[in-house]
């Protein structure tokens, strides 16, 4: 079945709720091609790998958390950048990206979704005072050690989490936010919360953890945040009658 581009990116907008995002890139149509779907890609970033995965597969559309024109990045369309946008373009593969909107969504967020993966409970934001509270709060179904829970994250992600730990104490409150979000250490801290998860992690967090009693998880930027465009993707394709393919390129950060 086929769909006006326009028409699915249009409804991504509205679903995201994309406008109300003061975000550090541009959320919706990056690149355009083809102005008819009928095959969609999703991946996290839109590294050349992926685009090559994408053209190969015969995707119309590819669908990423992570895409292009970052604020502050240089405007010249040269080198990394001009190969990427060069292969899209001759594909006519329409590039569609959702940052932050994909990060809160309420049913396919990368919160959410890593939530839903692990079983967590959700409670609240992690900055309860924000409706579009980037990271929840929450807890687990039963109280696991610390290493219990790295092991369970381990294993659920396919990836091995730097663990810090914070205290002895069983763990049953936890806050989250995937990705980059490693500065949000203090506020689950201000959360009364036994573990923090999140994608990566910098040198300052480490003493944090440990001096503020919280245990502290990288569970991995790219590991942590493949669910939500899958599932955006997944719903995109039921609903339009679309074709999909979630293609998962490996990156250890």
């Amino acid at each position: 079945m086929m769909t006006a581009c326009s028409e699915l990116v249009a409804y991504c907008n509205n679903l995201l709720e994309s406008a109300a995002f003061q975000d550090y890139c541009p959320n919706g149509l990056q690149v355009e091609g083809r102005r008819e779907v009928s095959r969609v890609v999703s991946g996290v970033t839109a590294s050349q790998a992926l685009i090559d995965a994408a053209a190969e597969a015969g995707a119309d559309l590819l669908l990423v958390h992570h895409g292009y024109f970052w604020r502050g990045e240089a405007a010249p369309i040269t080198g990394l950048k001009q190969r990427r946008i060069r292969a899209l373009l001759e594909h006519g593969i329409n590039l569609v990206a959702y940052h932050l909107p994909l990060d809160v969504h309420a049913k396919f967020g990368n919160n959410v979704q890593l939530a839903e993966l692990m079983g967590w409970r959700i409670t609240g934001g992690l900055e309860p005072a924000n409706p579009r509270s980037v990271g929840l709060q929450g807890e687990l179904v039963e109280e696991l050690s610390g290493a219990e829970l790295a092991e369970q994250i381990g294993s659920r992600l396919n990836r091995e989490p730097m663990f810090i730990a914070g205290h002895d104490r069983p763990v049953k409150r936890i806050a989250w936010c995937t990705g980059a979000a490693q500065g949000y250490i203090e506020k689950a801290v201000a959360l009364g919360v036994d573990a923090f998860v999140t994608g990566e992690v910098s040198e300052p967090t480490i003493h944090i953890a440990r001096e503020c009693g919280i245990n502290f998880y990288a569970a991995g930027h790219h590991a942590t945040e493949r669910y939500g465009v899958k599932a955006l993707g997944e719903h995109l394709a039921e609903h339009f009658g679309l074709e999909h393919q979630f293609i998962d390129i490996d990156n250890p950060v």
